[in-house]
């Protein structure tokens, strides 16, 4: 056991630099990357976070259309490290039900964001949850990384193992954000100083459901809260679309047609996941503010890119779906993204499609690094200097197999108008007018009056299902 105190002065920080991480001949004009990273955060959660509005969206660029390509933990957070999507790094699921085919162990590690920063000249550094099922012996760093902190197992945000640099450390008592908010101040302050620019992933695991359970937590799973943030957002109402509890449900796929509506009881235990999912969030915001500071103390703050997002969403009742994701539903696919720092100016929108393929090339561009694999995304910068920038490219969804010989859940092809869905397993099919239809209420695939737009899509989809790198673009 490690005492809280420990964690807040900062006593189970990085590892010291190495000679020749500290003797570098000139300061890198490079510069700095810090991905932070929440988990199953929906994109209209950002009003909650104070620091994350002052500090992020008021002074960087907000993609208001960023989606998760595979809106699941483990899959979304392989992409971020390749800039592809799951039919081309493989990993297809959190290794457990309903996605079995997954997790760390089906991932390729030799060639990552990590591996090409470092060899371009950057420190690199990671703290908070990797992939799903990280820590199956023999427990390793993956190559790349200078400075680890990895969650090793998890579930539990006040008892967290954590792998750090070869050695496991078990942290009782502590809140976990909290936790890690000091390792990750602790990197910027011993890190930063060097001449070499610094990559740094703080990957949070608020607002994800998590013991312990509380007393009045309702029959719904929920994050727990730390302590300080109980009841702060008690009295907050469950802000509902029109897709909330839908009342006709009869154009969608099986396993929407087939669910009841959401009975009053089960509303308010939504409701309340609504607001514990809000008031975890707090630590994160929290967490982000002690980073700024730490980056301001070093003077390198306006030479930092930060880049804020989040795995995937999460449905809270959205189609009758109480609390889901890995369905093509925009409160499952849409995440948040920000970007803040040289190159993405401040009080910023760009409207174009954007999804978590694009934020290796990002990196990769803004490190002047050379990558390993062919990347399917494109970088953020040219849209966020211009934009009417577009890629003028359509984005892929997916989701992978359910059983271990089983087909894919789902495909589909997302444009700017358009939302086109193919369900292997079934053989059904989904058509959403996204621009005149954005929360998906009139699933158009049986109306003869958009057959030619469904052909057009099945087509399209056709193309992209199997894409990569270029012909992804």
């Amino acid at each position: 056991m490690v005492a809280a105190a420990a964690i807040s002065t900062g006593l189970a920080g990085p590892a010291s630099l190495s000679s020749g991480e500290a003797a570098a001949a000139a300061p890198d004009p490079r510069p700095n990357i810090i991905l932070i990273t929440t988990d199953e955060q929906r994109h209209d959660e950002l009003w909650a976070m104070p620091t994350v509005q002052h500090n992020l969206v008021q002074q960087g660029t907000s993609f208001t259309r960023s989606y998760a390509s595979f809106p699941l933990c483990c899959p979304s957070r392989a992409t971020w490290l390749t800039g592809q999507y799951a039919h081309n790094h493989g990993v297809l699921g959190n290794a457990a039900s309903p996605f079995p085919l997954g997790g760390f162990p089906a991932f390729d590690n030799s060639s990552t964001l990590a591996t090409w920063l470092h060899d371009a000249g950057y420190q690199t550094a990671f703290v908070g949850k990797f992939l799903n099922k990280y820590g199956i012996k023999p427990v390793r760093k993956p190559p790349g990384w200078d400075d680890w902190h990895a969650n090793v197992g998890g579930g539990n945000y006040f008892d967290t193992r954590v792998w750090e640099n070869g050695t496991p450390f078990q942290y009782t008592g502590p809140y976990q954000v909290d936790l890690h908010a000091g390792m990750v101040e602790n990197v910027i302050k011993q890190r930063v100083p060097a001449d070499a620019p610094l990559f740094l992933w703080a990957s949070y695991f608020a607002p994800h459901n998590g013991l312990p359970r509380e007393a009045g937590d309702p029959l719904t799973d929920t994050p727990a809260v730390a302590p300080r943030h109980v009841d702060r957002f008690v009295t907050e109402k469950l802000r509902t679309s029109p897709s909330f509890n839908e009342a006709d449900v009869s154009d969608k796929p099986s396993y929407v047609r087939n669910r009841a509506l959401i009975t009053p009881f089960a509303q308010k235990g939504l409701t309340n996941l609504y607001q514990q999912r809000l008031e975890s969030l707090l630590a994160v915001d929290e967490a982000i503010a002690r980073m700024i500071s730490a980056l301001a103390a070093t003077g390198e703050l306006d030479n930092t890119v930060i880049v804020f997002t989040s795995d995937n969403g999460y449905t809270i009742g959205e189609h009758r779906i109480p609390q889901g994701k890995a369905v093509p539903y925009e409160p499952s696919t849409r995440v948040p993204l920000v970007v803040r720092g040289p190159g993405f100016p401040p009080s910023a929108t760009r409207s174009q499609l954007v999804a978590n393929i694009d934020l290796a090339p990002t990196m990769v561009e803004l490190a002047d690094a050379q990558t390993g694999l062919p990347m399917d995304g494109t970088s953020l910068l040219p849209m966020a200097a211009d934009p009417a920038a577009d890629p003028g490219r359509d984005l892929v969804l997916e989701a992978g197999p359910r059983t271990v010989d089983g087909p894919w859940y789902y495909t589909a092809v997302r444009t700017s108008k358009w939302l086109y869905v193919e369900y292997p397993e079934t053989g059904e099919v989904e058509l959403y007018d996204m621009v005149n239809d954005p929360y998906q209420l009139q699933n158009r695939a049986a109306d003869q009056a958009y057959a030619t737009q469904l052909g057009l899509l099945a087509n399209r989809l056709a193309q992209l299902r199997d894409c990569a790198g270029e012909t992804c673009r």
